[in-house]
């Protein structure tokens, strides 16, 4: 996977409706690079090639390139539970928690980052590192799990074509990365994870 640095220099995010009032609405403007990487104190990530037959079964494209894996604590396994949770309760199918998780995965390693000195970048917060100067709602609401995968998953249906795409690309079109290749390296372990708590 080629992990390239390209400068961001606008940001455009669809309207999302929640039901307590506005998610994210348009915003557009310049904005500095890596508006989103976060670098949490999290387990040591572990890079390795994943040639299971049913690695990423959910992806219609299969997993890309190869793939990184952590061990997760209690707490964010229970993220992990909440973004699956949230995914049902919206309606939406596994893929889309598959593309949540391993977006959660690349952002705050699905820690909820609730502090701007989390390690956070700029005043991005929560799973998703959203930022609340970007539309996406109260630090309050961003670092809830359930309206944080909301939020994110109003944004990834507003994607045509959404479930087609590689799961990289999909979830670009919401996160707008400095980093766009990073998310494709948590499918293995975002479809594990899924496939662990769907039925749970």
């Amino acid at each position: 996977m080629k992990s390239t640095l390209m400068r961001k220099t606008v940001l455009s995010v669809a309207g999302v409706a929640f039901a307590g009032g506005l998610v994210a609405g348009p915003v557009t403007g310049a904005m500095a690079a890596d508006t989103h990487s976060a670098k949490p104190a999290a387990a040591a990530v572990q890079t390795v090639s994943d040639d299971k037959p049913d690695a990423g079964k959910l992806s219609p494209h299969g997993t890309q390139g190869a793939q990184s894996r952590i061990d997760l604590s209690d707490e964010q396994k229970g993220n992990a539970k909440a973004i699956v949770a949230a995914t049902k309760a919206n309606g939406l199918d596994e893929r889309a928690a598959v593309i949540s998780i391993a977006t959660a995965l690349q952002e705050s390693k699905l820690q909820n980052l609730g502090n701007l000195g989390d390690a956070n970048d700029h005043d991005s917060l929560g799973l998703f590192q959203q930022r609340p100067t970007s539309g996406w709602g109260s630090p309050e609401q961003i670092t809830n799990p359930q309206y944080a995968t909301t939020a994110f998953q109003k944004a990834l249906k507003d994607v045509p074509g959404w479930q087609d795409m590689p799961l990289t690309d999909a979830a670009q079109k919401v996160q707008v990365s400095a980093y766009p290749d990073a998310y494709a390296k948590w499918e293995s372990q975002a479809a594990d994870l899924t496939a662990q708590y769907w039925n749970s």
